[in-house]
Protein backbone atom coordinates (compact mmCIF):
# COMPACT_ATOMS: atom_id res chain seq x y z
CA UNK A 1 0.00 0.00 0.00
CA UNK A 2 1.60 3.44 -1.08
CA UNK A 3 2.05 6.09 2.07
CA UNK A 4 -0.40 8.16 1.62
CA UNK A 5 1.40 10.81 3.69
CA UNK A 6 4.17 10.66 1.50
CA UNK A 7 4.88 14.84 0.58
CA UNK A 8 4.07 13.66 -3.15
CA UNK A 9 0.40 12.67 -2.04
CA UNK A 10 -0.26 16.10 -0.50
CA UNK A 11 -3.69 17.53 -2.39
CA UNK A 12 -5.53 21.22 -2.17
CA UNK A 13 -9.39 21.56 -3.18
CA UNK A 14 -9.67 23.56 -6.60
CA UNK A 15 -13.11 25.49 -7.26
CA UNK A 16 -13.97 26.83 -10.53
CA UNK A 17 -15.79 29.57 -10.06
CA UNK A 18 -18.68 30.61 -11.76
CA UNK A 19 -16.61 33.66 -13.92
CA UNK A 20 -14.41 30.60 -15.27
CA UNK A 21 -17.21 28.66 -16.43
CA UNK A 22 -19.19 31.34 -17.99
CA UNK A 23 -15.73 32.91 -19.67
CA UNK A 24 -15.23 29.59 -20.93
CA UNK A 25 -11.67 29.50 -19.31
CA UNK A 26 -11.87 25.71 -17.81
CA UNK A 27 -9.66 24.50 -20.26
CA UNK A 28 -7.13 27.56 -19.72
CA UNK A 29 -6.98 27.30 -15.88
CA UNK A 30 -6.60 23.31 -15.76
CA UNK A 31 -3.68 23.62 -18.30
CA UNK A 32 -2.00 26.25 -16.22
CA UNK A 33 -2.33 23.05 -13.16
CA UNK A 34 -1.48 20.56 -15.03
CA UNK A 35 1.54 22.07 -16.83
CA UNK A 36 3.53 22.27 -13.33
CA UNK A 37 3.42 17.98 -12.77
CA UNK A 38 0.84 18.39 -10.54
CA UNK A 39 -2.37 15.07 -10.90
CA UNK A 40 -6.35 15.98 -10.78
CA UNK A 41 -7.25 13.20 -8.84
CA UNK A 42 -10.96 14.27 -8.46
CA UNK A 43 -13.23 16.47 -10.63
CA UNK A 44 -16.64 16.98 -11.24
CA UNK A 45 -19.11 19.99 -12.21
CA UNK A 46 -21.80 20.47 -9.78
CA UNK A 47 -24.22 23.83 -9.39
CA UNK A 48 -23.36 24.51 -5.38
CA UNK A 49 -26.09 24.63 -2.57
CA UNK A 50 -25.99 27.19 -0.14
CA UNK A 51 -25.82 25.17 2.61
CA UNK A 52 -22.72 23.65 1.25
CA UNK A 53 -20.86 27.28 0.62
CA UNK A 54 -21.71 28.41 4.06
CA UNK A 55 -19.76 24.93 5.04
CA UNK A 56 -16.78 25.66 3.01
CA UNK A 57 -16.06 28.83 4.13
CA UNK A 58 -16.36 27.93 7.37
CA UNK A 59 -16.43 31.78 8.82
CA UNK A 60 -17.58 32.39 12.66
CA UNK A 61 -18.69 35.31 14.45
CA UNK A 62 -14.93 36.94 15.36
CA UNK A 63 -14.54 36.62 12.06
CA UNK A 64 -17.79 38.32 10.87
CA UNK A 65 -17.16 40.92 13.39
CA UNK A 66 -13.42 41.87 12.61
CA UNK A 67 -14.35 41.99 8.85
CA UNK A 68 -17.53 44.02 9.55
CA UNK A 69 -15.28 46.17 11.91
CA UNK A 70 -13.24 46.70 8.63
CA UNK A 71 -15.53 47.77 6.42
CA UNK A 72 -17.33 49.93 8.90
CA UNK A 73 -14.19 51.64 9.07
CA UNK A 74 -13.62 51.92 5.69
CA UNK A 75 -17.40 53.51 5.39
CA UNK A 76 -16.92 56.40 7.97
CA UNK A 77 -13.80 56.98 6.18
CA UNK A 78 -15.28 57.80 2.62
CA UNK A 79 -18.11 59.50 4.68
CA UNK A 80 -20.52 56.52 3.97
CA UNK A 81 -23.58 55.90 6.25
CA UNK A 82 -23.39 53.08 8.65
CA UNK A 83 -26.47 51.45 8.33
CA UNK A 84 -26.23 48.09 10.66
CA UNK A 85 -24.05 46.58 13.09
CA UNK A 86 -20.50 45.55 12.29
CA UNK A 87 -21.10 41.54 12.48
CA UNK A 88 -23.80 41.88 9.97
CA UNK A 89 -21.17 43.76 7.55
CA UNK A 90 -19.02 41.04 8.00
CA UNK A 91 -21.93 38.18 7.73
CA UNK A 92 -22.74 40.14 3.89
CA UNK A 93 -19.18 39.05 3.00
CA UNK A 94 -19.95 35.80 2.64
CA UNK A 95 -23.85 35.96 1.89
CA UNK A 96 -22.66 38.06 -1.22
CA UNK A 97 -19.74 34.98 -1.92
CA UNK A 98 -22.42 32.11 -1.43
CA UNK A 99 -25.13 33.74 -4.03
CA UNK A 100 -22.06 34.07 -6.70
CA UNK A 101 -20.85 30.87 -6.25
CA UNK A 102 -24.48 29.19 -6.53
CA UNK A 103 -24.75 31.48 -9.49
CA UNK A 104 -23.73 29.06 -12.34
CA UNK A 105 -22.46 25.53 -12.25
CA UNK A 106 -18.65 25.45 -10.62
CA UNK A 107 -16.18 22.84 -10.99
CA UNK A 108 -14.55 21.16 -7.81
CA UNK A 109 -11.12 19.21 -8.66
CA UNK A 110 -8.62 17.78 -6.25
CA UNK A 111 -4.79 18.60 -7.62
CA UNK A 112 -2.45 16.08 -5.81
CA UNK A 113 1.25 16.34 -5.84
CA UNK A 114 4.07 17.14 -3.55
CA UNK A 115 3.97 20.55 -2.14
CA UNK A 116 0.39 21.07 -4.02
CA UNK A 117 -1.01 23.78 -1.96
CA UNK A 118 1.32 26.28 -2.23
CA UNK A 119 1.94 25.09 -6.04
CA UNK A 120 -1.36 25.70 -6.38
CA UNK A 121 -1.67 29.21 -4.73
CA UNK A 122 1.56 30.50 -6.75
CA UNK A 123 -0.30 29.72 -10.24
CA UNK A 124 -3.15 30.73 -9.09
CA UNK A 125 -2.30 34.55 -7.28
CA UNK A 126 -3.32 36.87 -5.23
CA UNK A 127 -7.22 37.06 -4.13
CA UNK A 128 -7.59 40.50 -5.97
CA UNK A 129 -6.90 40.03 -9.30
CA UNK A 130 -5.75 44.16 -9.93
CA UNK A 131 -2.96 43.62 -7.46
CA UNK A 132 -2.31 39.68 -8.47
CA UNK A 133 1.87 39.22 -10.02
CA UNK A 134 1.84 38.88 -13.58
CA UNK A 135 2.14 35.37 -14.90
CA UNK A 136 -0.54 33.90 -12.33
CA UNK A 137 -4.36 32.91 -13.58
CA UNK A 138 -5.67 35.64 -11.31
CA UNK A 139 -3.80 38.60 -12.58
CA UNK A 140 -3.22 37.46 -16.12
CA UNK A 141 -6.86 36.45 -16.98
CA UNK A 142 -9.53 38.75 -14.92
CA UNK A 143 -9.47 42.37 -14.13
CA UNK A 144 -11.79 42.66 -10.80
CA UNK A 145 -10.57 44.64 -7.52
CA UNK A 146 -12.20 45.05 -3.85
CA UNK A 147 -12.63 48.59 -4.64
CA UNK A 148 -15.31 47.72 -7.63
CA UNK A 149 -16.54 44.56 -5.57
CA UNK A 150 -17.10 46.73 -2.48
CA UNK A 151 -18.70 49.77 -4.78
CA UNK A 152 -21.48 47.03 -6.10
CA UNK A 153 -21.78 45.32 -3.10
CA UNK A 154 -20.80 42.22 -4.53
CA UNK A 155 -18.13 39.35 -4.23
CA UNK A 156 -15.03 39.84 -6.19
CA UNK A 157 -14.73 37.66 -9.26
CA UNK A 158 -11.20 36.30 -9.24
CA UNK A 159 -11.99 33.07 -11.60
CA UNK A 160 -10.73 30.27 -8.43
CA UNK A 161 -10.96 29.33 -5.24
CA UNK A 162 -7.89 26.69 -3.59
CA UNK A 163 -6.89 25.98 -0.56
CA UNK A 164 -4.92 27.74 2.12
CA UNK A 165 -3.12 25.16 3.53
CA UNK A 166 -2.97 21.44 3.67
CA UNK A 167 -5.03 20.60 7.14
CA UNK A 168 -8.04 22.88 5.40
CA UNK A 169 -7.62 21.10 2.12
CA UNK A 170 -8.48 17.80 4.01
CA UNK A 171 -11.89 19.93 5.57
CA UNK A 172 -12.54 21.00 2.21
CA UNK A 173 -12.22 17.65 0.71
CA UNK A 174 -14.38 16.06 2.59
CA UNK A 175 -17.10 18.37 2.00
CA UNK A 176 -17.46 17.90 -1.95
CA UNK A 177 -16.03 14.68 -2.37
CA UNK A 178 -17.14 11.03 -1.09
CA UNK A 179 -14.20 8.78 -1.00
CA UNK A 180 -15.18 6.47 -3.75
CA UNK A 181 -15.21 9.36 -5.93
CA UNK A 182 -11.10 10.43 -5.49
CA UNK A 183 -8.93 8.29 -7.73
CA UNK A 184 -5.69 6.45 -6.42
CA UNK A 185 -3.26 6.31 -10.06
CA UNK A 186 -0.04 6.75 -11.02
CA UNK A 187 1.10 9.02 -14.25
CA UNK A 188 3.77 8.31 -16.58
CA UNK A 189 5.53 12.04 -16.09
CA UNK A 190 5.15 11.34 -12.05
CA UNK A 191 8.80 9.12 -12.98
CA UNK A 192 10.56 11.69 -14.11
CA UNK A 193 9.56 14.47 -11.24
CA UNK A 194 9.62 11.65 -8.26
CA UNK A 195 12.04 8.58 -8.95
CA UNK A 196 15.13 8.23 -7.40
CA UNK A 197 17.26 6.43 -9.64
CA UNK A 198 15.40 7.04 -13.28
CA UNK A 199 15.65 3.63 -13.67
CA UNK A 200 14.86 2.39 -17.27
CA UNK A 201 14.84 5.74 -19.17
CA UNK A 202 17.04 4.43 -22.03
CA UNK A 203 16.29 1.91 -24.56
Amino acid sequence: MKNMNHPKKEQSLVILKPDTIQRSLIGELISRIERTGLKITALKMVVAKEDMLWKHYNKDEKWFQEKGGKLVENRKAKDLPIEKEAIEYGRDIIEALVNFMSCSPVVVMIIEGNQAVSIVKKIVGGTEPTTSDVGTIRGDLTLDSYELANMDSRAIRNLIHCSDHPDEAQREISLWFKPEEIMNYSLIVEKMLYDVNLDGLKE
